[in-house]
């Protein structure tokens, strides 16, 4: 024992051990918490909640604005309910917002049913009001308490209470409460499902290999975190850059190859472009410490070295999708740094690479959320699925949520299940560590915007990738919005082609030809040309009908050899690229 240590100075050893083991303490109570929050925060919206109450309690002239506002609300709903007695034909007060299609229905127009949708569109309204412009309120917890009353409001909209539905009550009357009685049995049997670990009812109807991701292809490289897959040539003769697709790693891959007829593999087969598509292993405890360099080098690297041994001497067509897309441009990044020239060009599918403004999923995004998460991974070993979901959910809470207890439960009736929906359930989970590291260093921290993102010791700078991009936003993004997605334009000094894409996360990207109301705009920056604000580009930019998918093909096509050649064989037999199972492989089948 040390002189320091004798007379109570501190052991370094016996600290770090005593620290560690009160850490654990923290960790387990908070992992115990997330099992009753659904890994929520508490200590987030407790700090949100506050910041609200004791702001809005020290501005008088708001609480006289919201006294003065709720007066005229009432005028208003007075007014128009005594107009609406005189002609039933008078125009409501206040309409629902876009996308909310919940009063839709002209039972709806009915009284007291307009009288209750009214009341409670004014009441909706005014919480707006109540949640925003408080003087001296942090943005963020500006956006949590707005957030959380309207999930509370939504709870007790009228369309989701039977007796206030005038749809429910019709179906009610009609079918003598036989409505009622299939949606318990729809319910009892979704509650067997969740408590056995089953899939939502329909999803056998679309197995991959079968009904979904069956473009013919062979697995020509696996490590522990990947398997790639090769795609068999549709054509006699291919253009000679191979594409390699990056997809995200909360997903599986097959979003992008799922019935034949949306399939955008089997779409760029048919074009002649010879196709590799990673499918991503799904972790367990056990993966705990992979790190995001391990999701590079194991990932994006590794099916580079596998498509280089197979097509040697070929420049490849990077595409990636999400964080897919964020990890293929770190990744780019990181190539351009050490002079690695081994890509031709570099598509990104609704990923953004600025996380500043990230949207609504910033609500989940917080040192103390942060913190939340991380506990709970850390007593896992990864980030489950179901919460995953169940965040995504809160997001849509009207359409994925409230719609479907309506629809299922109340009215008795079964949403059909489709490709999307099925693939959406078939999700996937994230190691502690990689997901850990993803959310500090990239969302809360913003290191590849700032040209802090270190990958070997050196800045992953995106101001170096002088490679064409081609960059993909939908319009109605919930995981990575449009305008932050556009933020590549000003990281990057290189040609960008823009296209901004009807629809959502998911099927603004599945939007094959052929599908009608698909619509987008697109522009090309050039590398020495003028960046314009999100919104003057979208005033800027050409609009055209029908799918993005041809637009992407053609500028594929421009930057690739000019000359066709013929396909490539699939692998290298009698190497570690030797083609082994056919596609779908078996990482996708991993539960």
């Amino acid at each position: 024992m040390t002189n320091d240590a004798a007379w109570g100075g501190p052991d370094p050893l016996r600290e770090g051990y005593d620290s560690e083991a009160f850490h654990a303490i923290d960790r387990m109570r908070e992992a115990l918490t997330a099992r009753l929050t659904g890994g929520l925060s508490p200590a987030s919206l407790a700090l949100s909640m506050m910041d609200w109450s004791i702001h809005l309690a020290s501005a008088p002239g708001k609480r006289m604005e919201l006294a003065d506002k709720g007066m005229r609300k009432w005028g208003r709903l007075l007014a128009w309910l005594a107009s609406s007695a005189m002609s039933p034909e008078a125009p409501p007060c206040i309409e629902p917002l876009p996308g909310d299609n919940r009063f839709r229905d002209e039972a709806w127009r009915r009284q007291p049913f307009a009288f209750l949708t009214q009341a409670f569109l004014l009441n909706q309204q005014w919480w707006h009001n109540a949640t925003h412009d408080v003087p001296g309120m942090t943005p963020h917890h500006q956006d949590v308490v707005a957030f959380a009353a309207r999930q509370w409001l939504d709870i007790f909209s009228p369309s989701n209470i039977p007796f206030a539905n005038p749809q429910i009550l019709e179906r009610t009357f009609h079918s003598g409460g036989a409505n009622l009685l299939q949606g318990a049995r729809n319910w009892m049997e979704d509650v067997s499902r969740q408590a056995h670990n089953q899939p939502p009812v329909g999803v056998e109807d679309f197995t991959p290999g079968r009904q979904v991701a069956v473009t013919p292809g062979k697995v020509v490289f696996r490590n522990h975190l990947i398997e790639l897959l090769q795609y068999a040539p549709a054509t006699g003769q291919v253009l000679a850059e191979p594409v390699l697709i990056v997809p995200a790693w909360i997903m599986k891959y097959y979003i992008l190859d799922l019935s034949p007829g949306n399939s955008l593999v089997r779409y760029l087969v048919s074009r002649g472009h010879t196709v590799f598509c990673i499918s991503w292993r799904n972790p367990s405890a056990a993966d705990r410490e992979l790190t995001m360099d391990d999701y590079r080098e194991m990932g994006v690297m590794a099916a580079l070295e596998a498509i280089g041994a197979i097509m040697p001497g070929r420049k490849v067509h990077g595409t990636g999708y999400c964080l897919g897309g964020t990890l293929l441009s770190i990744a780019a990044a990181a190539m351009a740094q050490a002079d690695d020239d081994r890509l031709a060009s570099l598509t990104l599918f609704a990923a953004q690479t600025d996380f500043s403004e990230p949207g609504e999923l910033a609500l989940f995004i917080d040192h103390s959320q942060l913190h939340f998460l991380d506990s709970m991974m850390w007593n896992r070993g990864y980030l489950s699925s179901g919460q995953m979901a169940g965040a995504f959910q809160l997001l849509r809470s009207n359409d994925l949520v409230w719609s479907r207890l309506v629809h299922d439960y109340l009215m008795g009736e079964r949403t059909p299940m489709i490709d999307l929906m099925a693939w959406n359930a078939d999700s996937t989970r994230m190691p502690y560590r990689m997901h850990a590291e993803y959310l500090q260093r990239l969302y809360l921290d913003n290191e590849l915007a700032a040209g802090r993102f270190l990958v070997n010791g050196r800045p992953a700078a995106l101001q170096n990738i002088r490679l064409p991009l081609f960059a993909v936003g939908t319009e109605r993004d919930h995981v990575a919005p449009w305008r932050s997605v556009y933020k590549l334009h000003f990281l990057t000094d290189t040609d960008v082609t823009f296209v901004l894409t009807s629809g959502g996360h998911n099927a603004g990207i599945v939007s094959e030809p052929g599908r009608a109301g698909r619509r987008f705009r697109v522009a090309t920056k050039p590398q020495h040309g003028k960046c314009l604000d999100a919104d003057a580009w979208s005033q800027a930019a050409i609009p055209k009908q029908g799918s993005w998918w041809e637009e992407w093909a053609g500028w594929l096509a421009a930057r690739s050899s000019p000359e066709l050649v013929a396909p490539p064989p699939m692998g290298v037999p009698g190497t570690i690229h030797a083609p082994a199972e056919d596609a779908p492989g078996t990482y996708v089948f991993q539960r």
